[in-house]
Formats: structure tokens, C-alpha cells, sequence
């Protein structure tokens, strides 16, 4: 499914000036689903791009974050991709591929020139070998609920040197889909580690450049912590365009660490940096298209995002199920706190009106796998405070605020990350209104690393924060949906399903993936979206409109609603 629109590319012309004096600046505000292409000669030159955070680490098998996913996806090939542009798989490493009559073996043909950036050649034995450290228990991978069918892991093999056989346990209803997620990665660097239980470990962000390689369009050249990570071209990279020219176009790529959302967007005002990895706020919408009326930037609007932030409560193994504030992990705070919430008001405070909202974690945008009959939540402050007595919290003291019932206040910490303005106007918002029913909120801003290790390790009442998609598909989120998921944020991680709803949630993702018709998967994910709605494990306000902005000199651009809406196609990106 694709939630590109058609809308015509607009042109600059010679006539600029015309225009914009009678009022059309909004021919530069381009629009979603463009393909910018490149110049005839596209070749060489340096392109700068921002980031907010530190990469957590450069092993693709553990790190989690956006920034070590983007280096990933920088340095290393997968068998197969999924367009973002399109939504639909595309060959990589893979150059084509057949499946067996029984509908579960696949067979894939390897590109023969494919090498490491170290010039080794890539065989077969690399893509088992990254499978196989994938899955291994003592990497403890995110990425391997991914490849896993029903509880069961795929079996990769080789052939020969340049065929690999997948054989899926189970009937699989998206396919090779899957394999999307895992980094081909070179056995002759990492063998070692996987044999000595130590891959986990390896390759950490104090690992000189030198001793990493991959099959991407760049290697790490630099990294410097704080200020930035410095790519080269891959003078190896096997892929061509179609008229047989070497990608990637660019010599260089440098992504700024810049935490500030402010700094950031300044800097691609000033001309400093060309694009920023994540959408325009809604708060730089209006200058960011004045520059773009002025010709010095591009404007995609991309339509309603995929994701969106959400608010959790603790309800992990350190949450307080019992005594005082066992109040924290009930169902019906968790309504209260939606029924509380004015999603429009939160719509106009925390966007700026450019947004929509929404009551789960399935957008409008993902018009394929959203459940229209799943209601946004009504704004009812006084249902919230009926709910809110009905879990002890009252007004003992009538003082307009509520206590627990040992007489204390009812408060709880709202744990939100730093420098995020979005994240941040939105736990202002969901405290007000709190705080008009009674119940305080204290919220703490930290930086992006340590608002994640909290929701890791369990340590926070409530956090509000934020997914990120990197498919339409619900399969390729087994980590959020399913109990034992990694990102499971509510409590990741569970070596059984703690509850009997999450039961029935696994139960029927186990069944949608195994599904092959598409209308069957599609009525079993809107009955897990429906259980989502009963236990509101996770709280959802709105989704933004997407906007991207590059620089004018960037060319070959085709930004996608998915992170990361630019850099997904690094490879064919150049400079005028």
C-alpha cells in the first residue's frame, strides 16, 4: 500500500518572480511521491545531513535506535527492500528470486559482484552467517522476532556460492518481507565474535571505522561524538543505475549530530546543512516555505503520518501492582487519561493544526491495515474523573486535587525527551488536562538515550515517546505487537504473555502473519486493533502531517512518508 499521492511535481522556471508576485509561491511546495531525478551527469560533491541523536552502537543486531538504523542502513545490504516510496519489495543483494511449489522455500540468486567495502566478495556463507547471528540467543537480536514464523526461525542456507535457500516453517503472509530487516553482514570480520558468545559487544561506537564493512553505498569514515559521522563512498558497492553508471552519486555524506530541533532546522535555513532526517515541525512550516517560494529549499507534503508518539504507563515487572499506587497500572487510568485528553486541542497546541487525530497506533495513513470502526476517543473530562474515582483517586481533602486512597496526592512522573518540542508541547498538554480532573503530573525531560533506557529497563510511572514505522505492514512490527517483542514498550520482553489479552494478541498476530490471503490478515489485525482499543496499553493523541525539506541543491530525492524519508535512498542522491 502506498500513501504517496499523485500530485505533479511543480517546476522552477525562469518565471519565478511572476509567480510569486501574484500569490502562487505554493508551485515549489512539491508534492508527495515525487521522483526528483538526478542531474545528467549527476557525480560527486558532499552532502550534510542532521541528526539528533548518537548512534547507540554500529552492530545493526542490537541497536534499536533511529540513528544506529540509519548508519545501517548507510553501510550494509539486505537480500531484498522495501521501497518506501512504493511499499513494495524490490531486489538487493537479491537480484531475483523463485518460490517452491510448497509455497514455504524460497530460492534467491546472490549479484555475483557484490564485495564488502573491504573488497572481500560476498558469498552465500555471509548471508547464513548473518542469519545465524541474527537468531542467536546470546545476541539477544531486536531484529530476531523478525525472523522468526510462529515461535519458529527461518532456516537460510547456501547452495552455492551465489544461491541461498529460505525455508520458511510456516505459511508466511508477507513473504520475503521479512528479510528487510537483516543486515547481510561479513562472516570473515564477525565469525570470531559469534563463536565467542561476544558478537553482542562488537562493533560498539568506539570501534575504529576500519574495522567495519559492509555491502552498503558507504562506509564510516569518521566518527566523532558529538559533532558528527563522516561517510565515503563504498568503492566496492555492486549496484549501478539504469544507464550503467556506479552508485552511490556522492562522494561524501556527513550526518551533524544536532540534539536541538531549533539548531537544526536553523541550519538548513542557513544553508549549512541540506536536509534534516526527520519532517518539518509544525512550529518552521510557515519560514520553511517562505524559502521554498524563495527557491532556496524543496517542500514535499507527504500527507498524515504512519506513526505517532504515544504515552505508556509502567506496566512491567516493576510497576506497583499492588498497595497505594497500584492505581498506576489500572485499565481505567489509562482511559481516564485518554477521555481527558482534547485530542483537537491537543491537534491545534502540540501541531499547530497540522494534524490528525487519532486513537491507536494504526494511522488513517495506513489505509490497508487501519480499522475505521476502531472510534478516536471522545473528549469526556467527566467520564475521565468518574473513571478516575472508580480506581480510589478522589478529592479527600477538597483541595481540587485528587489523593490516593492512603491519603497521599495522586501524582505520577511523565518521563519525555529533551529537545523535542513536539514530545515536549505534548506532555505539557496531557498534564494540563490532567490537571483539570485532578491528577498531577510532574514531567521530566530527558535526552533521547536516557528516556530509552528507561522505558527499556522499566524504570518510569509513564513515558511519552514515540515509534517509529518502517513498514505498513503489521508483520514487520512483531517487536511492538507481540508480548516477548522488544519493543513492546508497555513492558517488553516477556518470556510469557503476563496478561490474558496480550495472550489473545499474540495469539492472533500469530495468525495474521500465517495467513496468506490478504483479506483474512487484514479482519485478524483489525481484532487485535479492536483488543488494543479495550486495554489501551499504549496512549495515542495525533498523528502529524508530513513535511519534508532538502536543500534546492539536493537532487535525486524521491522523500517517503517512512523514516528515514530522504537518506532510504541515499544511493541515488547527488548535488547541482
Amino acid at each position: 500500500m502506498s500513501t504517496a499521492r499523485s500530485l505533479p511535481r511543480a517546476l522552477l522556471v525562469a518565471g519565478a518572480l511572476l509567480l510569486l508576485s501574484i500569490g502562487l509561491a505554493v508551485w515549489l511546495l512539491r508534492g508527495a511521491g515525487r521522483v526528483d531525478p538526478p542531474p545528467a551527469r549527476p557525480g560527486g560533491g558532499t552532502l550534510t545531513a542532521t541528526v539528533r541523536s548518537e548512534p547507540r552502537s554500529f552492530n545493526r543486531l542490537v541497536a534499536i535506535d533511529r540513528t544506529s538504523a540509519l548508519v545501517a542502513q548507510l553501510t550494509h545490504a539486505r537480500l531484498v527492500r522495501v521501497n518506501l516510496a512504493t511499499h513494495e519489495v524490490e531486489p538487493y543483494l537479491a537480484e531475483r528470486w523463485t518460490r517452491d511449489d510448497d509455497g514455504l522455500t524460497w530460492v534467491l540468486e546472490l549479484a555475483r559482484e557484490a564485495r564488502f567495502s573491504d573488497g572481500t566478495p560476498c558469498t552465500a556463507d555471509d548471508v547464513v552467517f548473518s542469519a545465524r547471528a541474527a537468531l542467536d540467543p546470546r545476541v539477544k537480536s531486536p531484529l530476531a522476532p523478525a525472523l522468526t514464523i510462529g515461535g519458529e526461525p527461518l532456516v537460510v542456507e547456501s547452495r552455492d556460492a551465489h544461491t541461498v535457500v529460505v525455508r520458511f516453517p510456516s505459511p508466511y503472509g508477507p513473504g520475503l518481507r521479512l528479510l528487510d530487516a537483516l543486515p547481510i553482514l561479513p562472516r570473515h570480520r564477525l565469525a570470531a565474535a559469534l563463536e565467542a558468545g561476544t558478537l553482542r559487544e562488537a562493533w560498539s561506537v568506539t570501534t575504529p571505522p576500519a574495522e567495519l564493512a559492509g555491502l552498503g553505498p558507504f562506509v564510516l569514515e569518521e566518527y566523532r561524538a558529538g559533532e558528527h559521522l563522516v561517510f565515503a563512498r563504498n568503492p566496492h558497492y555492486f549496484r549501478k543505475d539504469e544507464q550503467g553508471r556506479a552508485l552511490p552519486y556522492l562522494d561524501r555524506l556527513v550526518l551533524m549530530v544536532v540534539p536541538s530541533q531549533d539548531a537544526e532546522i536553523l541550519r538548513l535555513e542557513t544553508g549549512e546543512t541540506d536536509l534534516v532526517t526527520d519532517m518539518v515541525r509544525a512550529e518552521d512550516l510557515a519560514r520553511v516555505r517562505r524559502l521554498a517560494a524563495a527557491g532556496q529549499l524543496a517542500l514535499d507534503d507527504l500527507g498524515v503520518a504512519l506513526d505517532s508518539d504515544f504515552l505508556v504507563f509502567n506496566l512491567g515487572p516493576g510497576a506497583p501492582r499492588s498497595g497505594p499506587r497500584a492505581w498506576l497500572t489500572r485499565r481505567e487510568l489509562r482511559h481516564a487519561v485518554s477521555m481527558a485528553v482534547d485530542r483537537q486541542r491537543f491537534v491545534d497546541t502540540v501541531f499547530l493544526g497540522a494534524a490528525v487525530p487519532v486513537g491507536g497506533p494504526v494511522t488513517p495513513a495506513n489505509r490497508r491495515w487501519f480499522d475505521p470502526s476502531v472510534p478516536v476517543p471522545a473528549y469526556d473530562p467527566e467520564r475521565a474523573a468518574a473513571l478516575l474515582s472508580g480506581v480510589g483517586l478522589r478529592d479527600r481533602d477538597g483541595d481540587g486535587w485528587l489523593e490516593q486512597p492512603d491519603g497521599r496526592p495522586a501524582r505520577f512522573t511523565l518521563v519525555t525527551q529533551k529537545g523535542n518540542t513536539v514530545r515536549e508541547r505534548g506532555a505539557v498538554v496531557v498534564q494540563e488536562a490532567l490537571a483539570a480532573v485532578g491528577l498531577g503530573v510532574d514531567v521530566v525531560t530527558l535526552e533521547q538515550p536516557a528516556v530509552i533506557d528507561r522505558l527499556m529497563k522499566g524504570q518510569y510511572d509513564a513515558i511519552h515517546f514515540g515509534s517509529l514505522a518502517s513498514d505498513t505492514d503489521p508483520a514487520s512490527h512483531l517487536d511492538y505487537w507481540l508480548s516477548r517483542g522488544a519493543f513492546h514498550p508497555w513492558h517488553p520482553g516477556q518470556a510469557s504473555p503476563a496478561t490474558e489479552w496480550e495472550a489473545r494478541i499474540d495469539a492472533l498476530m500469530a495468525r495474521q502473519v500465517a495467513t496468506v490471503d490478504p483479506v483474512a490478515r487484514r479482519e485478524i489485525f483489525f481484532e487485535v486493533q479492536r483488543i488494543f482499543a479495550e486495554e489501551l496499553p499504549a496512549i495515542y493523541f495525533a498523528a502529524p502531517r508530513v513535511h519534508v525539506a532538502t536543500s534546492a541543491r539536493v537532487a535525486g530525492a524521491r522523500p517517503a512518508v517512512l523514516n528515514p524519508m530522504v537518506l532510504w535512498n541515499a544511493e541515488r542522491l547527488s548535488v547541482r
